[in-house]
Protein backbone atom coordinates (compact mmCIF):
# COMPACT_ATOMS: atom_id res chain seq x y z
CA UNK A 1 0.00 0.00 0.00
CA UNK A 2 1.34 3.63 -0.74
CA UNK A 3 2.43 6.39 1.39
CA UNK A 4 2.39 9.70 0.26
CA UNK A 5 4.07 12.33 3.23
CA UNK A 6 6.49 14.06 1.22
CA UNK A 7 3.45 14.82 -1.96
CA UNK A 8 1.47 15.69 1.15
CA UNK A 9 4.02 18.18 2.30
CA UNK A 10 4.72 19.63 -1.43
CA UNK A 11 0.52 20.20 -1.87
CA UNK A 12 0.52 22.01 1.46
CA UNK A 13 3.50 24.32 0.09
CA UNK A 14 1.72 24.49 -3.52
CA UNK A 15 -1.04 26.01 -1.67
CA UNK A 16 0.69 29.16 -0.64
CA UNK A 17 1.67 30.24 -3.94
CA UNK A 18 -1.65 29.09 -6.39
CA UNK A 19 -5.39 29.34 -5.33
CA UNK A 20 -6.05 25.29 -4.18
CA UNK A 21 -2.32 24.82 -5.05
CA UNK A 22 -2.96 23.11 -8.47
CA UNK A 23 -3.51 24.94 -12.17
CA UNK A 24 -6.29 23.20 -13.26
CA UNK A 25 -9.58 22.70 -11.37
CA UNK A 26 -10.08 19.33 -11.95
CA UNK A 27 -7.06 18.64 -10.57
CA UNK A 28 -7.87 19.17 -7.25
CA UNK A 29 -9.06 15.36 -6.55
CA UNK A 30 -7.78 13.24 -3.27
CA UNK A 31 -5.03 11.73 -2.62
CA UNK A 32 -3.19 14.92 -3.25
CA UNK A 33 -0.06 13.60 -5.10
CA UNK A 34 3.01 15.37 -6.62
CA UNK A 35 4.50 13.71 -9.53
CA UNK A 36 7.82 14.27 -10.36
CA UNK A 37 8.75 11.33 -13.39
CA UNK A 38 6.87 9.67 -16.08
CA UNK A 39 8.65 7.37 -18.47
CA UNK A 40 6.42 5.37 -20.60
CA UNK A 41 3.23 3.47 -19.07
CA UNK A 42 4.16 4.82 -15.58
CA UNK A 43 4.26 7.69 -13.62
CA UNK A 44 6.13 8.72 -10.77
CA UNK A 45 5.32 10.26 -7.33
CA UNK A 46 7.41 12.66 -4.63
CA UNK A 47 7.70 9.56 -2.55
CA UNK A 48 9.03 7.08 -5.44
CA UNK A 49 5.86 5.58 -5.31
CA UNK A 50 4.95 4.09 -9.62
CA UNK A 51 1.86 3.84 -10.89
CA UNK A 52 0.35 2.49 -13.60
CA UNK A 53 -1.27 5.44 -15.56
CA UNK A 54 -4.77 5.13 -16.95
CA UNK A 55 -5.27 8.85 -16.46
CA UNK A 56 -2.81 9.97 -19.29
CA UNK A 57 -3.41 12.99 -18.72
CA UNK A 58 -6.94 12.97 -19.37
CA UNK A 59 -5.91 11.01 -22.55
CA UNK A 60 -3.11 12.82 -24.84
CA UNK A 61 -0.55 9.92 -24.27
CA UNK A 62 -1.49 8.19 -26.84
CA UNK A 63 2.38 6.55 -26.98
CA UNK A 64 3.31 7.00 -23.33
CA UNK A 65 5.30 9.62 -21.07
CA UNK A 66 8.22 10.73 -22.53
CA UNK A 67 8.59 8.64 -25.63
CA UNK A 68 12.14 8.32 -27.15
CA UNK A 69 10.92 9.43 -30.63
CA UNK A 70 8.51 12.13 -29.62
CA UNK A 71 10.85 13.50 -27.51
CA UNK A 72 14.11 13.00 -29.67
CA UNK A 73 12.32 15.22 -32.79
CA UNK A 74 11.32 17.58 -30.37
CA UNK A 75 14.97 18.14 -29.23
CA UNK A 76 15.85 17.90 -32.69
CA UNK A 77 13.74 20.66 -33.90
CA UNK A 78 14.57 23.17 -31.14
CA UNK A 79 18.01 22.25 -32.05
CA UNK A 80 17.75 25.07 -35.34
CA UNK A 81 14.34 26.56 -34.58
CA UNK A 82 11.55 27.96 -32.58
CA UNK A 83 9.45 30.61 -33.07
CA UNK A 84 9.05 33.44 -35.12
CA UNK A 85 5.87 35.29 -35.12
CA UNK A 86 5.96 36.01 -38.59
CA UNK A 87 5.41 33.96 -41.61
CA UNK A 88 5.42 29.83 -41.48
CA UNK A 89 7.87 27.09 -40.49
CA UNK A 90 8.71 23.52 -42.37
CA UNK A 91 7.06 22.20 -39.79
CA UNK A 92 3.67 23.52 -39.94
CA UNK A 93 3.71 22.68 -43.69
CA UNK A 94 4.46 19.07 -42.62
CA UNK A 95 2.05 18.45 -39.94
CA UNK A 96 -0.97 20.51 -41.69
CA UNK A 97 0.00 17.96 -44.33
CA UNK A 98 -0.48 14.79 -42.49
CA UNK A 99 -3.61 16.00 -41.03
CA UNK A 100 -4.96 17.18 -44.15
CA UNK A 101 -3.87 13.39 -45.59
CA UNK A 102 -5.70 11.54 -42.97
CA UNK A 103 -8.98 13.31 -40.82
CA UNK A 104 -11.86 13.39 -43.62
CA UNK A 105 -13.20 16.74 -42.72
CA UNK A 106 -9.51 18.29 -42.87
CA UNK A 107 -9.44 20.36 -46.52
CA UNK A 108 -7.06 22.65 -44.52
CA UNK A 109 -5.95 22.96 -40.99
CA UNK A 110 -4.95 25.90 -38.45
CA UNK A 111 -2.68 25.20 -35.08
CA UNK A 112 -3.87 26.81 -31.41
CA UNK A 113 -2.42 25.77 -28.39
CA UNK A 114 -5.85 24.29 -26.42
CA UNK A 115 -9.11 22.14 -27.12
CA UNK A 116 -10.62 25.31 -25.83
CA UNK A 117 -9.58 27.91 -28.40
CA UNK A 118 -10.01 25.20 -30.98
CA UNK A 119 -13.61 24.66 -30.29
CA UNK A 120 -14.28 28.55 -29.67
CA UNK A 121 -12.68 29.27 -33.18
CA UNK A 122 -15.17 26.55 -34.64
CA UNK A 123 -18.27 28.15 -33.43
CA UNK A 124 -17.36 31.58 -33.91
CA UNK A 125 -16.18 30.94 -37.48
CA UNK A 126 -19.75 28.94 -37.74
CA UNK A 127 -21.53 32.10 -36.89
CA UNK A 128 -19.44 34.49 -39.56
CA UNK A 129 -20.65 31.58 -41.87
CA UNK A 130 -24.43 31.01 -41.23
CA UNK A 131 -25.46 34.54 -40.30
CA UNK A 132 -27.20 32.39 -36.81
CA UNK A 133 -26.18 33.28 -33.38
CA UNK A 134 -27.48 30.18 -31.37
CA UNK A 135 -25.36 26.52 -31.00
CA UNK A 136 -26.51 23.14 -30.27
CA UNK A 137 -24.35 21.00 -27.85
CA UNK A 138 -25.23 17.57 -25.67
CA UNK A 139 -26.38 17.74 -22.22
CA UNK A 140 -22.59 16.14 -20.22
CA UNK A 141 -20.47 16.42 -23.07
CA UNK A 142 -17.39 18.97 -22.94
CA UNK A 143 -16.21 21.29 -25.32
CA UNK A 144 -13.79 24.01 -23.50
CA UNK A 145 -13.55 26.82 -20.81
CA UNK A 146 -15.40 28.97 -22.30
CA UNK A 147 -18.66 31.47 -22.13
CA UNK A 148 -20.06 29.54 -25.60
CA UNK A 149 -19.89 26.22 -23.79
CA UNK A 150 -19.21 25.86 -20.85
CA UNK A 151 -22.95 24.77 -19.32
CA UNK A 152 -24.81 21.63 -18.76
CA UNK A 153 -21.56 19.65 -18.13
CA UNK A 154 -21.24 17.47 -15.01
CA UNK A 155 -24.85 18.58 -14.44
CA UNK A 156 -26.04 17.91 -11.24
CA UNK A 157 -29.08 15.20 -11.61
CA UNK A 158 -32.03 17.79 -11.30
CA UNK A 159 -30.01 20.25 -13.52
CA UNK A 160 -30.50 18.13 -16.75
CA UNK A 161 -31.61 19.83 -19.24
CA UNK A 162 -32.27 23.22 -17.16
CA UNK A 163 -30.04 26.14 -17.63
CA UNK A 164 -27.25 24.86 -15.64
CA UNK A 165 -23.90 27.26 -16.83
CA UNK A 166 -20.60 26.41 -15.35
CA UNK A 167 -18.94 29.25 -13.53
CA UNK A 168 -19.47 32.54 -12.47
CA UNK A 169 -19.22 35.23 -14.39
CA UNK A 170 -20.52 34.25 -17.96
CA UNK A 171 -22.27 36.34 -20.32
CA UNK A 172 -26.18 35.61 -20.29
CA UNK A 173 -26.66 35.89 -24.22
CA UNK A 174 -23.35 33.47 -24.58
CA UNK A 175 -25.37 30.89 -22.26
CA UNK A 176 -29.03 31.40 -23.26
CA UNK A 177 -28.05 31.28 -27.26
CA UNK A 178 -26.29 27.68 -26.53
CA UNK A 179 -29.19 24.87 -26.85
CA UNK A 180 -28.79 21.60 -24.82
CA UNK A 181 -30.20 17.96 -26.11
CA UNK A 182 -29.42 14.88 -25.32
CA UNK A 183 -26.88 12.76 -27.26
CA UNK A 184 -28.48 9.30 -28.68
CA UNK A 185 -31.79 11.06 -29.33
CA UNK A 186 -32.42 12.81 -32.69
CA UNK A 187 -35.86 13.34 -32.15
CA UNK A 188 -34.50 16.22 -29.60
CA UNK A 189 -31.94 17.68 -32.03
CA UNK A 190 -34.88 17.69 -34.69
CA UNK A 191 -37.44 19.36 -32.54
CA UNK A 192 -34.71 22.16 -31.20
CA UNK A 193 -33.90 22.36 -35.02
CA UNK A 194 -37.66 23.10 -36.01
CA UNK A 195 -38.23 25.56 -33.02
CA UNK A 196 -35.27 27.40 -33.87
CA UNK A 197 -35.29 27.38 -37.30
CA UNK A 198 -32.61 29.57 -39.03
CA UNK A 199 -31.17 30.79 -36.21
CA UNK A 200 -28.68 27.51 -35.39
CA UNK A 201 -24.97 28.31 -36.37
CA UNK A 202 -23.55 24.75 -35.70
CA UNK A 203 -24.36 21.73 -33.92
CA UNK A 204 -21.36 20.56 -31.21
CA UNK A 205 -20.58 17.32 -30.55
CA UNK A 206 -18.13 14.98 -28.94
CA UNK A 207 -18.65 12.11 -31.46
CA UNK A 208 -17.88 9.62 -28.38
CA UNK A 209 -18.78 11.80 -25.30
CA UNK A 210 -15.91 10.84 -23.14
CA UNK A 211 -15.97 14.05 -20.62
CA UNK A 212 -18.28 11.49 -18.88
CA UNK A 213 -16.55 7.80 -19.25
CA UNK A 214 -17.41 6.41 -22.49
CA UNK A 215 -21.17 6.15 -24.03
CA UNK A 216 -21.16 4.87 -27.37
CA UNK A 217 -23.75 7.05 -30.55
CA UNK A 218 -26.50 4.04 -31.13
CA UNK A 219 -26.21 3.18 -35.17
CA UNK A 220 -27.24 5.96 -37.15
CA UNK A 221 -27.12 8.71 -34.57
CA UNK A 222 -24.13 10.85 -36.15
CA UNK A 223 -25.76 10.48 -39.58
CA UNK A 224 -28.92 11.73 -38.19
CA UNK A 225 -27.02 14.46 -36.77
CA UNK A 226 -25.20 15.16 -39.95
CA UNK A 227 -28.07 15.06 -41.98
CA UNK A 228 -30.15 17.97 -39.71
CA UNK A 229 -27.32 20.22 -40.13
CA UNK A 230 -27.42 19.63 -43.86
CA UNK A 231 -31.25 20.09 -43.83
CA UNK A 232 -31.43 23.01 -41.30
CA UNK A 233 -28.22 24.88 -42.61
CA UNK A 234 -26.19 24.22 -39.61
CA UNK A 235 -22.76 23.64 -39.36
CA UNK A 236 -21.72 20.09 -38.19
CA UNK A 237 -18.69 20.63 -35.68
CA UNK A 238 -17.10 16.92 -34.55
CA UNK A 239 -15.00 17.56 -31.68
CA UNK A 240 -12.19 15.08 -31.65
CA UNK A 241 -10.14 16.50 -28.87
CA UNK A 242 -10.32 13.31 -27.33
CA UNK A 243 -11.28 10.99 -30.01
CA UNK A 244 -9.34 12.23 -32.43
CA UNK A 245 -5.77 10.51 -33.50
CA UNK A 246 -6.38 8.35 -30.03
CA UNK A 247 -9.42 6.23 -32.04
CA UNK A 248 -7.90 6.03 -35.55
CA UNK A 249 -5.68 8.53 -37.39
CA UNK A 250 -8.53 9.69 -39.07
CA UNK A 251 -10.62 10.38 -36.06
CA UNK A 252 -13.43 8.90 -35.20
CA UNK A 253 -15.21 10.51 -37.83
CA UNK A 254 -13.29 8.33 -40.07
CA UNK A 255 -14.35 5.01 -38.10
CA UNK A 256 -17.99 6.27 -38.30
CA UNK A 257 -17.92 7.35 -41.86
CA UNK A 258 -19.36 10.54 -41.45
CA UNK A 259 -17.73 13.82 -42.14
CA UNK A 260 -18.13 17.22 -40.20
CA UNK A 261 -17.79 20.37 -41.71
CA UNK A 262 -15.39 21.11 -39.05
CA UNK A 263 -12.89 19.38 -36.48
CA UNK A 264 -11.31 20.29 -33.46
CA UNK A 265 -8.29 18.30 -32.57
CA UNK A 266 -5.65 17.71 -29.83
CA UNK A 267 -4.72 15.99 -27.09
CA UNK A 268 -3.28 12.78 -28.73
CA UNK A 269 -2.50 14.45 -31.46
CA UNK A 270 0.73 15.61 -30.22
CA UNK A 271 1.47 12.54 -27.13
CA UNK A 272 1.57 14.98 -24.38
CA UNK A 273 3.30 18.49 -26.25
CA UNK A 274 1.12 21.61 -26.07
CA UNK A 275 -0.98 21.95 -29.53
CA UNK A 276 -4.52 21.51 -30.76
CA UNK A 277 -6.08 22.37 -34.23
CA UNK A 278 -9.23 23.54 -36.15
CA UNK A 279 -10.06 22.12 -39.65
CA UNK A 280 -12.49 21.88 -41.80
CA UNK A 281 -13.99 22.66 -45.76
CA UNK A 282 -11.64 24.80 -47.90
CA UNK A 283 -14.17 27.23 -48.33
CA UNK A 284 -14.90 27.66 -44.37
CA UNK A 285 -11.41 28.05 -43.70
CA UNK A 286 -10.51 30.43 -45.71
CA UNK A 287 -12.99 33.03 -44.46
CA UNK A 288 -10.41 33.17 -41.33
CA UNK A 289 -8.21 36.02 -41.55
CA UNK A 290 -4.84 34.47 -42.28
CA UNK A 291 -6.35 33.74 -45.54
CA UNK A 292 -5.93 37.30 -47.41
CA UNK A 293 -9.49 38.95 -46.96
CA UNK A 294 -10.71 36.17 -44.50
CA UNK A 295 -13.08 38.36 -41.77
CA UNK A 296 -12.63 35.92 -38.71
CA UNK A 297 -10.42 37.01 -36.81
CA UNK A 298 -7.51 34.00 -35.90
CA UNK A 299 -4.64 34.80 -33.66
CA UNK A 300 -2.11 33.60 -31.03
CA UNK A 301 1.41 34.37 -30.42
CA UNK A 302 2.44 30.44 -29.77
CA UNK A 303 0.51 28.84 -32.92
CA UNK A 304 2.32 26.44 -34.32
CA UNK A 305 5.45 26.60 -32.07
CA UNK A 306 7.93 24.03 -32.82
CA UNK A 307 7.61 22.02 -30.15
CA UNK A 308 3.51 20.87 -30.35
CA UNK A 309 4.31 20.90 -34.43
CA UNK A 310 7.20 18.70 -34.28
CA UNK A 311 5.57 16.76 -31.51
CA UNK A 312 3.11 16.27 -33.70
CA UNK A 313 4.84 15.10 -36.91
CA UNK A 314 6.05 12.39 -34.89
CA UNK A 315 3.30 10.91 -33.03
CA UNK A 316 1.53 10.91 -36.28
CA UNK A 317 4.73 9.12 -37.81
CA UNK A 318 4.38 6.47 -35.33
CA UNK A 319 1.22 6.17 -36.10
CA UNK A 320 1.99 5.59 -39.82
CA UNK A 321 4.70 3.26 -39.31
CA UNK A 322 3.77 1.22 -36.34
CA UNK A 323 0.46 -0.90 -34.79
CA UNK A 324 -0.29 2.13 -32.46
CA UNK A 325 -4.14 1.30 -33.38
CA UNK A 326 -3.58 -2.57 -33.18
CA UNK A 327 -1.92 -2.69 -29.98
CA UNK A 328 -4.01 -0.51 -27.44
CA UNK A 329 -7.46 -1.58 -29.52
CA UNK A 330 -6.34 -5.37 -28.53
CA UNK A 331 -4.90 -4.02 -24.70
CA UNK A 332 -8.30 -2.74 -24.53
CA UNK A 333 -10.03 -5.47 -25.61
CA UNK A 334 -8.58 -7.45 -22.92
CA UNK A 335 -9.27 -5.14 -20.14
CA UNK A 336 -12.96 -5.08 -20.68
CA UNK A 337 -12.95 -8.40 -21.62
CA UNK A 338 -10.84 -9.66 -18.22
CA UNK A 339 -13.01 -7.20 -16.02
CA UNK A 340 -16.28 -8.19 -17.12
CA UNK A 341 -15.31 -11.54 -16.00
CA UNK A 342 -14.06 -10.48 -12.83
CA UNK A 343 -16.99 -8.74 -12.31
CA UNK A 344 -19.57 -11.93 -13.45
CA UNK A 345 -17.72 -14.14 -10.77
CA UNK A 346 -17.62 -11.80 -8.09
CA UNK A 347 -21.71 -11.23 -8.83
CA UNK A 348 -21.04 -7.18 -8.79
CA UNK A 349 -23.55 -5.20 -11.17
CA UNK A 350 -21.90 -3.38 -13.22
CA UNK A 351 -21.43 -2.18 -16.77
CA UNK A 352 -17.78 -1.93 -18.73
CA UNK A 353 -17.97 0.18 -20.83
CA UNK A 354 -15.49 1.62 -23.78
CA UNK A 355 -13.79 1.84 -26.56
CA UNK A 356 -11.01 1.16 -28.80
CA UNK A 357 -8.20 2.31 -25.89
CA UNK A 358 -10.67 4.02 -23.60
CA UNK A 359 -12.90 1.90 -20.59
CA UNK A 360 -14.63 2.97 -17.49
CA UNK A 361 -16.58 0.51 -15.13
CA UNK A 362 -20.10 1.90 -14.19
CA UNK A 363 -21.44 0.53 -11.28
CA UNK A 364 -25.25 0.21 -13.00
CA UNK A 365 -26.56 -2.94 -14.38
CA UNK A 366 -27.31 -1.19 -18.03
CA UNK A 367 -25.53 0.16 -20.74
CA UNK A 368 -25.74 4.57 -20.55
CA UNK A 369 -27.02 5.85 -23.51
CA UNK A 370 -26.93 9.24 -22.26
CA UNK A 371 -25.57 11.20 -19.79
CA UNK A 372 -28.67 11.00 -17.45
CA UNK A 373 -28.54 7.75 -17.29
CA UNK A 374 -25.29 7.78 -15.38
CA UNK A 375 -27.20 8.90 -12.40
CA UNK A 376 -28.26 5.25 -11.54
CA UNK A 377 -24.13 4.52 -11.23
CA UNK A 378 -23.02 4.18 -7.64
CA UNK A 379 -20.57 7.36 -7.86
CA UNK A 380 -19.18 6.68 -4.23
CA UNK A 381 -18.53 2.58 -4.71
CA UNK A 382 -16.83 4.58 -8.20
CA UNK A 383 -14.22 6.68 -6.60
CA UNK A 384 -13.81 4.44 -3.22
CA UNK A 385 -12.87 1.54 -6.04
CA UNK A 386 -10.35 4.39 -7.79
CA UNK A 387 -9.13 5.17 -4.55
CA UNK A 388 -8.25 1.75 -3.38
CA UNK A 389 -6.65 1.44 -6.51
CA UNK A 390 -4.33 3.84 -6.32
CA UNK A 391 -3.11 2.75 -3.34
CA UNK A 392 -2.01 -0.51 -5.04
CA UNK A 393 0.03 1.45 -7.41
CA UNK A 394 -2.99 1.57 -10.65
CA UNK A 395 -3.48 4.93 -11.09
CA UNK A 396 -7.64 6.47 -12.60
CA UNK A 397 -8.41 9.43 -11.58
CA UNK A 398 -10.27 9.41 -8.44
CA UNK A 399 -13.50 11.03 -9.80
CA UNK A 400 -16.97 9.82 -10.83
CA UNK A 401 -17.43 8.70 -14.25
CA UNK A 402 -14.28 9.10 -16.10
CA UNK A 403 -12.22 7.56 -18.62
CA UNK A 404 -9.50 5.48 -18.28
CA UNK A 405 -6.87 5.35 -21.65
CA UNK A 406 -3.94 2.72 -22.65
CA UNK A 407 -1.12 3.77 -24.50
CA UNK A 408 1.32 2.09 -27.05
CA UNK A 409 3.96 1.95 -24.15
CA UNK A 410 1.74 -0.35 -21.67
CA UNK A 411 2.39 -3.97 -22.03
CA UNK A 412 -0.03 -7.03 -21.58
CA UNK A 413 2.29 -7.41 -18.18
CA UNK A 414 0.50 -4.43 -16.89
CA UNK A 415 -2.82 -5.25 -17.71
CA UNK A 416 -2.49 -8.59 -16.14
CA UNK A 417 -1.04 -6.70 -12.74
CA UNK A 418 -4.00 -3.93 -13.44
CA UNK A 419 -6.40 -6.91 -13.65
CA UNK A 420 -5.00 -8.42 -10.40
CA UNK A 421 -5.49 -5.52 -8.22
CA UNK A 422 -9.14 -4.57 -9.66
CA UNK A 423 -10.19 -8.05 -8.55
CA UNK A 424 -8.28 -7.77 -5.20
CA UNK A 425 -10.03 -4.66 -4.61
CA UNK A 426 -13.75 -5.48 -5.66
CA UNK A 427 -13.27 -8.71 -3.75
CA UNK A 428 -12.38 -6.39 -0.66
CA UNK A 429 -14.99 -3.93 -1.05
CA UNK A 430 -17.68 -6.58 -1.41
CA UNK A 431 -17.72 -7.63 1.49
Amino acid sequence: MKSYPESLRLYEEAKLYSPGGVHTSIRNVEPHLVFTRAEGAYVFDADGNRYIDYQAAFGPFILGHNHPYVNGKVIEALGRTDLYGVGTTDLEIELAKKITKHMPSAEQVLFCNSGSEATYHAIRLSRAITGAKKLIKFQGCYHGWHDYVARNMLSAWDKIGTRDPGSAGMMDEAIDNTLICTFNDLNSVEETFRQNKGEIAALIVEPIPHNVGCILPEPGFLAGLRKLCTEYGALLIFDEVITGFRHDIGGFQKVAGVTPDLTTMGKAMANGFPIAAVAGKKQYMQRFNTYPGGDVWFAGTYNGHAVGTAASIATIEMMENEPVHEHVFRLGDRIRGGLREILERLGIEAYVAGFGSVWTTYFMGFEPKHYGDLQHNDAEFYVAYRKKLIERGIFKMPMNIKRNSIGYSHTDKDIDDTLEAMEAVLKEMKK
